[in-house]
Formats: C-alpha cells, sequence, structure tokens
C-alpha cells in the first residue's frame, strides 16, 4: 500500500458524532505512552499529522485520518495510567466500547505494545474482548529500536508465549519509527485487511 493522501477529518466524543460516509476504518489502540502517535505520522509519513506528548493520555477523543480518499485510519484514545482526572478517564472506556462494539465500518484493530514491557491488565483485556467479539485484530510490538538485534528477538518470543498463555495467537509485527522497521509490513496487512 501507498500512502498518497491523508486529511485530518474530525474529532469526535461520541458515537452520534462518526462519519456517516462508508469508508472502511482501521483503528488504533493501546496504553498511553506506546508510541501510538509516533506510529501514525511514521505510517502516514507526516511529521506531526498525529501529535506525539510526553505526558501520556494526550488523545482524549476519537480521531479520524482519510487515507487516500479510501479509509479511515482511526486513532483510539490511550488506556492505562494516562494523568488526566477520574471522571475523564471513566468516560474514555465507554466510548472506545461502544465505537469497537457498534461501528459496521471497523475493519481492522491493532493493538499497539511496548515491546519493553509484559502484557499489563488493559492489554489483555482488550484483546480478549476483541477475540471473543471476533473483531479482526492486528498486534504491534512498537519501539523495537530501544534492544540490539539479538535482545529483540528474545523479546518478540517472550511476547508470544505470553500472547499465546493468554490465548491470543496472533504474531505481532514489530516496529520501531526511528529504524523504520515495520512499517511495509504493518501497510501489507491493513491493505489486506481492507480487501477482505
Amino acid at each position: 500500500m501507498q500512502i498518497k493522501t491523508v486529511q485530518f477529518t474530525k474529532s469526535v466524543v461520541d458515537i452520534a458524532g462518526l462519519p456517516r460516509d462508508n469508508f472502511p476504518h482501521i483503528a488504533i489502540a493501546g496504553r498511553s505512552n506506546v508510541g501510538k502517535s509516533s506510529l501514525i505520522n511514521a505510517l502516514l509519513r507526516r511529521r506531526s499529522l498525529a501529535r506525539t506528548s510526553s505526558s501520556p493520555g494526550r488523545t482524549r477523543m476519537i480521531n479520524f485520518f482519510l487515507v487516500n480518499e479510501s479509509f479511515y485510519l482511526v486513532d483510539l484514545p490511550g488506556y492505562g495510567y494516562a494523568s488526566v482526572d477520574y471522571e475523564t478517564r471513566l468516560s474514555w472506556g465507554p466510548l472506545v466500547h461502544d465505537y469497537l462494539d457498534s461501528s459496521p465500518s471497523l475493519r481492522l484493530v491493532i493493538v499497539l505494545l511496548d515491546i519493553r514491557r509484559r502484557l499489563a491488565d488493559g492489554d489483555r483485556q482488550l484483546l480478549q474482548w476483541l477475540t471473543v467479539h471476533r473483531k479482526p485484530l492486528a498486534l504491534v510490538l512498537t519501539k523495537a529500536d530501544k534492544f540490539k538485534a539479538s535482545r529483540r528477538a528474545n523479546q518478540v518470543r517472550q511476547w508470544q508465549r505470553e500472547l499465546a498463555a493468554a490465548g491470543i495467537p496472533e504474531t505481532p509485527v514489530v516496529f520501531s519509527v526511528p529504524k523504520k522497521l515495520g512499517r511495509d509490513h504493518l501497510l501489507a496487512v491493513m491493505a489486506q485487511a481492507l480487501e477482505a
């Protein structure tokens, strides 16, 4: 897949505001500070389309980017330890759940996991929910540049064992923004989902 055009379309705070056209959606989900904005910018080859921040939890709405005038890349709010007030954090859960549960245009959910970490409760809950509800799923291990190649391979094997033990048999894409690793692989996964 080649990225030719990208346009920020809208941010929504409830599912009533979802785009009303028939373009398919590919959603990106992950914990706060997993590198979601950096991955989106690298994937779309736009320097600051999705805003990156040193403070986790800056994305508080669902953001829609129209790609190639043919599908939406959907940036979901991060979950986890975001430094926002409790009521705001609680409101994100229903927003994301309602979107994932009810969007007829959803073709793929890309879940980002930090290669340096272990499977957290929030990750496990999201992945198991997606699996039980038969939502098309792809996994991406971000921040792969933090390890040299041999250590990175060990981490990937550890993740595969942990995911399999959690009932998630997917093989993750290994991604690094600085090393430009995994972009073509992930774009191919996305293209396949859009063709299905």
